[in-house]
């Protein structure tokens, strides 16, 4: 009796030695700089409205600076956000011109820098050489590969300033919308202020342990307890601002 051999044709790759896994994002995507700019929004606008509660009970005034902070630091954020990031891809586009001009007047030396990269990476240097000129072969590929290998950059994703402003003074503005709540809704209390606000340090913090090797109650609690004492900081001379005054 001759013996069947199972057929694999429909049998998924096997993984040599079990190592294939997967790793998370660690740039974060858009939800590293939202989380953040939140975080940011709120810590700097909650210190901010403790401050003036403690100078002034008057709600329309903790309200004003309440909002105008909110306003500044969004636009602030967003302003910031889009001149970084332009200037940093005008810089890149800058440095993408060098390499095309280098790719057409000096491509054979690019190549072989191209091969030394590889072959410091541990690839023979035959190889490491037929890698090299196989991949700059086609003139738009070339430079995709060296802007990637040489300034760690792919000039088909780069970050758009749009973007990174837009997402900057929405996140902003949650985070410092928060704790002025209560205030915008007549409930004249630092106290509902507060307890919004530590609710949401916490949640920010434990959020952003995604991007970290940290637990979420410890990334949680390190925010609120950062949060807070900004807080207090800026409460205490407010209040201390106010009493010389009235003396």
């Amino acid at each position: 009796m001759s013996e069947q051999t199972p057929d694999t044709r429909d049998a998924p790759a096997a993984d040599p030695a079990g190592v294939g896994h997967e790793h998370r994002d660690v740039s974060g995507g858009w939800l590293r700089p939202t989380v953040f700019g939140m975080m940011d929004g709120l810590v700097s606008n909650f210190a901010l409205i403790a401050g003036v509660a403690g100078a002034s009970a008057n709600t329309s005034t903790v309200s004003l600076a309440g909002l105008a902070g909110l306003v500044g630091g969004a636009f602030s954020m967003a302003t910031g956000e889009y001149i970084s990031v332009r200037s940093q891809n005008e810089a890149t586009f800058a440095e993408l011109e060098v390499e095309r001009h280098e790719l057409i007047h000096n491509r054979d030396a690019e190549i072989a820098e191209l091969a030394q990269m590889y072959v410091a990476r541990g690839v023979e240097p035959e190889l490491a050489a037929q890698v090299a000129q196989q991949l700059s072969r086609d003139p738009d590929q070339a430079l995709v590969v060296h802007a990637q290998e040489e300034l760690g950059v792919d000039p088909h994703q780069l970050p758009s300033p749009w973007t990174a402003a837009v997402s900057s003074l929405l996140s902003f503005t949650v985070g410092a919308i928060l704790p002025l709540v209560p205030y915008l809704f007549g409930a004249h209390s630092l106290v509902a202020s507060a307890v919004i606000a530590v609710l949401a340090l916490f949640a920010a913090g434990a959020l952003s342990s995604r991007f970290t090797s940290r637990g979420w109650l410890f990334a949680g609690t390190r925010q609120l307890v950062l949060g807070v004492l900004a807080a207090a900081v800026t409460f205490g001379i407010g209040h201390a601002f106010a009493a010389g005054v009235a003396a």
